[in-house]
C-alpha cells in the first residue's frame, strides 16, 4: 500500500472522486463515453476484498463521460482543464477546475456525467475504491437530460 500512497501524493491526489469512464455495459439504452475519451490505469492493488485502482483520464474538449455510477467511493484530483459534473436530476452539481478534488457517491442512486466544456483536454486523476472484481463503471442510460 505505501507505493500506492507515494503515488497519491505524486499524482497530487487528495480525498476526492471524479467522473470516469465507463466500462463497456449491457444497457441498450446507456450513454456510452464520447470520442477520444480514454483511461490509463497507472496502479492497482487488492487488499482483502477491495480492490484499489488509480487511473489518468483524459477528456478532449465537448467530450463526456457517458451516464454512469459506480459500486464504491471514487476520489479525483483535476490536473488540468475544468471538469462540468452533473447529477440523475440534470441539475450541475459542481464545476472543477485543474486543482480541485472531487468525491463521487456510489450506487445506483448516484447516477451522474462529466464533460469537459473547456477549450483544452481535461486530465484527472481518479482513485476507484471498488469490491474486488466490481467493473469501474455501470453504464446508465440518460436520466431525461436534454444535454450529452
Amino acid at each position: 500500500m505505501r507505493g500506492y500512497r507515494r503515488a497519491l501524493v505524486r499524482g497530487g491526489l487528495i480525498a476526492a472522486a471524479v467522473a470516469a469512464l465507463s466500462l463497456p455495459g449491457g444497457s441498450a439504452h446507456a450513454t456510452p463515453p464520447g470520442p477520444g475519451v480514454t483511461g490509463t490505469v497507472i496502479a492497482q492493488r487488492t487488499v482483502g476484498g477491495t480492490d484499489y485502482i488509480l487511473r489518468e483520464l483524459t477528456i478532449p474538449p465537448g467530450q463526456a463521460t457517458g451516464w454512469h455510477y459506480h459500486d464504491g467511493p471514487v476520489r479525483g484530483y483535476i490536473a488540468r482543464g475544468t471538469l462540468s459534473h452533473y447529477d440523475a436530476t440534470c441539475a450541475s452539481d459542481g464545476v472543477y477546475p485543474a486543482g480541485s478534488a472531487i468525491e463521487e457517491g456510489h450506487g445506483p442512486d448516484a447516477v451522474h456525467f462529466g464533460r469537459n466544456e473547456g477549450s483544452e483536454p481535461l486530465v484527472l486523476y481518479a482513485l476507484y475504491v471498488l469490491p474486488h472484481g466490481a467493473p469501474l463503471a455501470n453504464d446508465a442510460p440518460n436520466p431525461g437530460c436534454d444535454f450529452e
